[in-house]
């Protein structure tokens, strides 16, 4: 073999970089209308037309209408990512309202046995004598 023969090679082109691809994310308005259009479909291979047209394929249309079967309208939204929110107890509100109306009592309470003792020390000192208040028998009962 002679090198004569042989054909020169050609140069090469440099090697090109494209971006990194992306997933494609479709709005739910997207998803609800293509289906919409699938299920209008009546005539073999208009499925695969709508398909070709739209740039889809055929498990999209699996997962969405399995989605929409479930009733999941969540399932036709973007999926949010990270942790969920913790749900607020129902009655969480109504628990904390009577809190802070036992706390004012208390204190109401409180304020209002101060009084008291300062009226019964005012009357040992002026000598004056407050009226008792007879005791019930059941009263008594539930105390003990």
């Amino acid at each position: 073999m002679n090198s004569s023969t042989h054909l020169p090679i050609p140069p090469r082109s440099p090697t090109e970089v494209t971006a990194k691809a992306t997933r494609r994310r479709f709005t739910a308005e997207y998803k609800k209308k293509v289906l919409q259009e699938a299920d209008a479909c009546t005539e073999p291979g208009q499925i695969g037309s709508l398909l070709r047209r739209e740039g889809l394929y055929s498990s999209h249309l699996v997962n969405w209408r399995a989605a929409r079967e479930r009733g999941e309208l969540a399932g036709l939204e973007p999926k949010r990512r990270g942790p969920k929110a913790a749900e607020a107890n129902p009655l969480a509100k109504e628990l904390a309202a009577e809190r802070r109306e036992v706390a004012r009592l208390k204190a109401e309470n409180a304020k209002l046995q101060i009084i008291c003792e300062v009226q019964k020390k005012v009357s040992l000192l002026l000598g004056v004598t407050l009226p008792t208040i007879p005791e019930d028998d059941e009263s008594t009962k539930g105390s003990s």
